[in-house]
């Protein structure tokens, strides 16, 4: 029974409407269909898969959400047990100047025994996105990370 893919993260959120629109503006997912669960719940799509679905959370969260899904932390921001969500990647000059025309903050990392460049960011509610590029884009383009994981002391 192999896992076939990571199919969707559950984000909690004190404001659906502006997490959505977060990950509309910052990195292109777009709204689409999302079941009726009788609890608030936008799906937001990478293509034609969900993969991020946003959800009310805190204390005040409903009966049918607790009911439905069960609830572990009240949290609404931070990572909590989740440290990240990380999506594969192309074009990382254009995600640069996208970045930077938002002002959105990010570091800039590469694994180089993986041959990845990332850049690492945060949503509204604080949690850490991970985008995973070849590191030959960065090579090519002469971009060049703040840390190299192979270089970091022991």
């Amino acid at each position: 029974m192999p896992l076939s893919y990571l199919e969707h993260f559950l984000v909690q959120t004190a404001d659906i409407q502006a997490t959505c629109d977060w990950y509309e503006r910052v990195l292109g997912l777009r709204r689409g269909p999302t079941p009726d669960f009788k609890f608030p719940v936008q799906w937001l799509y990478l293509g034609d898969r969900d993969v991020i679905h946003v959800t009310e959370g805190g204390a005040q969260t409903s009966a049918n959400r607790r009911r439905y899904l069960g609830q572990h932390s009240d949290a609404l921001s931070g990572t909590g047990v989740i440290d990240h969500l990380a999506f594969r990647c192309t074009g990382l000059e254009d995600m640069i100047d996208h970045l930077r025309q938002l002002a959105i903050p990010f570091q800039q990392r590469m694994v180089s025994d993986q041959g990845l460049y990332q850049l690492i960011l945060s949503d509204p509610n604080d949690i850490k996105i991970e985008l995973n590029f070849l590191a030959a884009e960065a090579i090519a383009s002469g971009i060049r990370p703040d840390l190299i994981a192979s270089q970091m002391p022991d």
